[in-house]
């Protein structure tokens, strides 16, 4: 009973983009280790973007400067 658990920023991605996430995540499992699709679970969370950090920045800063530049 495979358990994916899949963590994204909060920056604006559609229930397509994720139901599509879900569908292409579960269909790896059973192509590449013959998982049943029935019993696999596939969990998105969105994390907002003050609460993700790369080089000590968070991505809200990072994005801020990126735009500014």
């Amino acid at each position: 009973m495979p358990y994916v658990h899949i963590q994204i920023t909060r920056e604006g991605v559609t229930p397509e983009q994720k139901a599509e996430l879900i569908r292409g995540t579960t269909q790896l499992l059973v192509d590449t280790l013959n998982k049943n699709p029935a019993t696999t679970f596939v969990v998105i969370e969105e994390v907002d973007t003050d609460n993700w950090g790369i080089a000590g920045e968070t991505v809200t800063r990072r994005r801020a400067q990126e735009a500014g530049q």
